[in-house]
């Protein structure tokens, strides 16, 4: 259960983290933010993994980077699926 609230908040972070580098408004929730960075996080850590990044003591600021890309593709691709606009 740990695991899981550990994954949710780190999500929140990285999909925060994404859409404060992206340019323009993004006019998606916090949900849909935290569930596009928990598969930022997921996918960047899996493609870390596959480049061979090692663990290190302290951040892992490459699988950091990686994820926040990720995350802001995922933002990108969802924004361009619902046509950039809000559905309320």
């Amino acid at each position: 259960m740990g695991e899981l609230i550990g994954l949710i908040i780190f999500g929140a972070v990285i999909g925060a983290l994404a859409r404060l580098f992206m340019k323009g408004e993004q006019p998606i929730g916090v949900l849909w933010t935290i569930i596009l960075g928990v598969l930022g996080a997921l996918a960047g850590y899996w493609l870390s993994d596959l480049l061979g990044v090692k663990e290190t003591r302290g951040i892992d600021w490459i699988r950091w980077i990686i994820s926040i890309v990720l995350s802001i593709l995922f933002i990108s691709i969802y924004l361009g699926l619902r046509g950039g606009r809000r559905r309320d």
